[in-house]
């Protein structure tokens, strides 16, 4: 796993194939929590259920931290389908 004490507020989270997952809200623990723009809290797009919550994603699938972007080691579309929600 990457050195999370890296990872900062408003950060881009992108996947390994440089498409945009998400934007760093903070770091809990072995998460990084994304912010509610990027976790479907836009009801009009059809996210409903999902939102206004927060997500997160698994500091496990964290590559690198390079500039101001976190570089996942799974393709966007794949790292989606790996986000918690917040209970």
């Amino acid at each position: 796993m990457a050195d999370l004490s890296q990872i900062k507020e408003h950060m881009e989270v992108i996947g390994a194939d440089g498409v945009h997952v998400g934007t760093v809200d903070k770091v809990e623990g072995d998460r990084i929590k994304l912010t509610k723009q990027d976790s479907g809290a836009d009801v009009e797009e059809g996210q409903g259920a999902h939102a206004g919550h927060h997500h997160f994603i698994s500091g496990g699938l964290v590559a690198g931290v390079e500039g101001d972007q976190v570089r996942l080691s799974a393709n966007a579309d794949v790292a989606v389908t790996f986000e918690e929600e917040e209970a």
